[in-house]
């Protein structure tokens, strides 16, 4: 039998939680990454689950997975390939082994390979007789049977009893990486709280799933994990549609501004919904509407009532708000709307990740419609990015869209609480003229924002809407070269924007044959890989990563320049690739897509870079 790939000590561990949709193995991973998050690891998780709602029970199909990587290092994603799997039935082994590293350990609940179950994995033998397991350290623990005996003086039902496994197999893992119980049982006791009896069952099986490591050999087996060393303050892991929501909350009590969200629900962006719907104590304003034209327009309503206004889907409901979309941008409202992409076209794959939006965001409205296009990169840094946009439409007077994907909007990493000090200032221009000499569409000279007022305001009564204005004045005119000022006056506000945006940064030598590039949430796996590769000796690339779409930052054209050729990492067929060309013609681009439902793998963007550093010198 080998040997695991994890010893004491270690620095850093992938640890991936399968089984059946019922299973509980969200809960039971994002548990596990709480206590690693308090152990004071840095850590990136990533949930993989069906998209029907009941797949079938047993199946490949029906496979529910979560993934943390985490460690006493900086920690950019949740990993390629896993250290240890816990497989709770046959299916969640068959679904993962492609996931597992040479000599990776496996739990498995040894209960749950029977005939029936083997079957419905499409297993013609018992893995764990044959050898099919030979490469790994396989624990057959008996985790049904051993759940049922630590609960049966409960006086619970046999479900409720099952449903307490996941919490067996988490107390195995928390005595294999020493981890204390007190946090999870604590948590228990607030979660069911009017269920005292359920409370008590997972935390007496969590307990005895400690309780059973230690009397086998997953206890020769325990390490500890070093702490992180992280930016010292207060942390705690988010995932990236809470941080979304907490962004706009933060803007929203900088500016003193009403924070509306109007939305309809919508995989994967309907937790932000749920999130701020919980948030009436801070003033929020939630509406959820019929449909996603009601939801986009009445956000429209909000923000021309002067409110911070937010609206949120993914992609379908992106391509329905797009032409109200239009009415914003020629209104020249503040309005943030968040598209949470997932796999498509159409229903798609509406559980897995995609960044095939782009396009969309960037020209998916009728007529010459300019907005400000941002893309987020991590979990955490997702309030990061809600704030600026919610920052860039307010003092722009403009839509802005903010581009996160299913991989952020359900994975965790820890998050530096940002104390309100430290949140960038909102300057939203104001108008210091006398209010009969104010008109509609009269702008601040250096970025032309429109100032914002809105109906309420005295003596700044006024009306904009859909069809063209004349300039300054709002009023309706058909004139075309007015029209053709007001669009080019529109285009010209969003670039300007550029002049506001930090630099856009290198990693490495800051020249060289070779510029790696990515944007959103590519950017884990793509900096794991650079930084990698640097180590081993490739000094002749750098690499630069996007999260300002439209504009692009002032020095874009500049540091592509210092650089043979460009290697793009996207996960979508070649969307950011074919705007920077139209940007900056000439560019000697290489491609490097994957659109698989799935994140970019670290081993694949290495290989990738070293065929293309290949390349480069054969051709050079």
């Amino acid at each position: 039998m080998a040997e695991p790939t994890i010893s004491t000590p270690v620095n850093k561990v992938v640890v991936r939680f399968s089984g059946d949709s019922g299973d509980g193995m969200q809960l039971t991973g994002s548990l596990f990454s709480q206590s690693s998050g308090l152990a004071g690891n840095d850590l990136t998780t990533v949930p993989d689950f069906p998209a029907e709602i009941r797949a079938p029970q047993g199946t490949i199909s029906g496979v529910s997975s979560y993934q943390v990587q985490f460690g006493g290092t900086e920690i950019y994603t949740p990993g390629d390939k896993t250290d240890l799997l816990v497989a709770m039935n046959p299916a969640a082994l068959a679904a993962n082994l492609k996931f597992l590293k040479p000599g990776a350990m496996i739990i498995v609940d040894a209960d749950e390979f029977n005939r029936k179950n083997l079957k419905k994995a499409e297993y013609e033998n018992n893995p764990l007789e044959d050898d099919t397991l030979s490469d790994f350290r396989v624990i057959k623990a008996p985790i049904a049977f051993m759940t049922k005996e630590a609960l049966k003086d409960m006086g619970l039902d046999t479900k409720t009893i099952m449903r307490c496994r996941n919490m067996f197999a988490l107390g195995l893992v928390y005595h294999l990486f020493s981890r204390p119980l007190e946090s999870t049982v604590a948590y228990f006791e607030k979660k069911f709280a009017k269920k005292p009896e359920i409370a008590k069952a997972n935390s007496k099986a969590l307990q005895a799933g400690y309780s059973f490591a230690e009397s086998t050999e997953i206890n020769a087996l325990s390490m500890h994990i070093p702490p992180a060393r992280l930016r010292k303050g207060m942390y705690r892991n988010i995932d990236g549609n809470t941080a979304v929501a907490w962004g706009c909350l933060a803007a929203a009590e900088k500016t003193g501004k009403t924070l509306s969200l109007c939305s309809y629900p919508i995989t994967p962006a309907s937790e932000i919904l749920h999130e701020l719907s919980a948030r009436k104590d801070l003033g929020v304003v939630v509406f959820q509407a019929e449909d996603e034209i009601a939801a986009v327009c009445a956000s429209i309503g909000a923000a021309f009532a002067g409110n911070l206004s937010l609206t949120t889907t993914s992609g379908p409901g992106a391509s329905l708000k797009s032409e109200a979309m239009g009415l914003a941008v020629i209104a020249e409202l503040p309005l943030v709307m968040v598209n949470v992409q997932r796999a498509g076209p159409s229903t798609g794959l509406p559980t897995k990740t995609e960044q095939a939006d782009l396009f969309q965001a960037l020209y998916g409205r009728h007529g010459e419609a300019p907005l400000i296009v941002l893309a987020a990169s991590t979990p955490d840094d997702c309030f990061e990015f809600a704030y600026e946009a919610c920052k860039l439409a307010m003092e722009h007077s403009t839509p802005v869209i903010l581009l996160t994907d299913s991989y952020l909007s359900s994975g965790n990493s820890p998050w530096r609480i940002t104390p309100p000090q430290e949140l960038p200032d909102i300057n939203i221009p104001e108008y210091k003229g006398a209010p009969e000499d104010w008109q509609p569409y009269q702008r601040e000279a250096e970025y032309l924002a429109r100032f914002w007022k809105y109906p309420g305001q005295a003596r700044f009564e006024h009306r904009i809407g859909g069809l063209e204005k004349k300039e300054n004045s709002g009023n309706l005119t058909y004139e075309p070269l007015n029209h053709e000022l007001m669009v080019k006056l529109r285009e010209e506000k969003i670039a300007r924007v550029a002049k506001k945006l930090p630099k856009q940064n290198v990693y490495g030598p800051d020249s060289g044959k070779l510029l790696i590039v990515c944007w959103g949430s590519t950017y884990g796996s793509a900096k794991t890989a650079f930084t990698e590769l640097l180590e081993e000796g490739h000094d002749s690339m750098g690499f630069t990563h996007f999260n300002y779409i439209k504009p692009l930052p002032e020095n874009t054209g500049e540091l592509f320049s210092r650089f043979d050729e460009l290697l793009v990492c996207e996960q979508n067929n070649g969307q950011f690739a074919a705007y920077l060309q139209t940007q900056y013609p000439g560019l000697k681009i290489r491609n490097y897509n994957k659109i698989q439902g799935q994140p970019f793998f670290v081993d694949e963007i290495k290989q990738k870079i070293r065929e293309t550093l290949e390349e480069s010198e054969y051709a050079g």
